[in-house]
């Protein structure tokens, strides 16, 4: 007797690693998208064969879709860059020359309200644009494993003469560090956070720029003399248009730090940011080292 029930509890465990194999069989070919239905018979195996087919049909028809749709947003998307750019850099052209012309010294603040007012609506269009791609997983950031140095220098190279013309230095060197990050849009975030210490610091301050290589993650570093950001707001800076009322004086359209989020989060990186009003604020930007798959 009990060799007749050790037999059938192999059986039982025989049967059902053959199930499980054949399931996991299943999973790996849909993973792979080679999954072909087999002859059919009436085992519940065979049955759950066909409705497995027709959910990875019915997915792939999603899929497709989404797809579909994500074309159209991406093609909306252009247009409008494409039909707003012409008539803005006519405008901003105009408004030069306007500058360069006029001598009533009654127009000059009124051309000087022009010009301004037309980089602004040209800011807040491109960075609309930019935040769409973003929520729409139109705009493809390709992380690849590099190191960090090049492109923390680029950004600092690109705000340095903007800083300058305020009186601020824009210190750091010595980057070290490989993470795996998309080159032009991570460097495009760090330009926001070191453009966002240009704009709330002080004449004759410093903005301080540094890496750190940790086991998982490279970190970019910006501290800044500014106005800094209350605990409370601490959490509500990086969602679009949110502005602190520290910050109400100056121009901005609250999404740059937005912009910096989204870049981070999608590489599989975040950010921090360590503040104290009056004190300045340092923004740290974390790159994963592994390749998301």
């Amino acid at each position: 007797m009990k060799k007749d029930v050790s037999g059938k509890h192999k059986w039982i465990l025989r049967k059902h690693k053959n199930t499980m194999d054949f399931l996991e069989k299943m999973l790996e070919d849909a993973i792979n998208d080679t999954f072909e239905e087999k002859d059919y018979d009436e085992s519940r195996l065979s049955r759950l064969e066909v409705k497995w087919k027709r959910f990875l049909s019915s997915s792939m028809t999603s899929r497709h879709r989404i797809m579909e749709e994500q074309e159209r947003i991406k093609g909306l998307i252009s247009d409008i860059s494409h039909q707003t750019r012409t008539p803005l850099s006519n405008i901003l052209l105009y408004s030069e020359l306007l500058q360069e012309k006029e001598t009533d010294p009654a127009l000059l603040p009124i051309v000087q309200n022009i010009k301004e007012q037309s980089e602004k609506l040209d800011f807040l269009i491109r960075s609309l644009v930019k935040a769409s791609r973003l929520e729409s997983d139109v705009l493809a950031l390709r992380p690849k494993n590099q190191p960090v140095a090049p492109m923390v220098e680029a950004a600092i190279a690109t705000l340095r003469e903007e800083a300058e013309k305020k009186g601020i230095r824009i210190s750091g060197d010595n980057f070290q560090g490989r993470a795996c990050f998309d080159r032009k849009w991570t460097q495009e975030a760090l330009e926001n956070m070191i453009d966002n210490g240009v704009k709330y610091s002080p004449q004759g301050s410093e903005i301080r720029v540094w890496t750190t290589d940790y086991e998982m993650f490279a970190a970019v570093h910006i501290k800044d003399q500014g106005v800094g950001v209350r605990e409370e707001e601490q959490c509500r800076i990086f969602e679009r248009f949110y502005r602190s009322m520290d910050a109400a004086e100056e121009k901005g359209l609250g999404l740059g730090l937005y912009l910096v989020r989204e870049i981070a989060v999608r590489q599989g990186g975040y950010v921090r940011i360590k503040s104290k009003p009056g004190m300045g604020s340092t923004f740290s930007f974390y790159m994963n080292k592994n390749e998301r798959r």
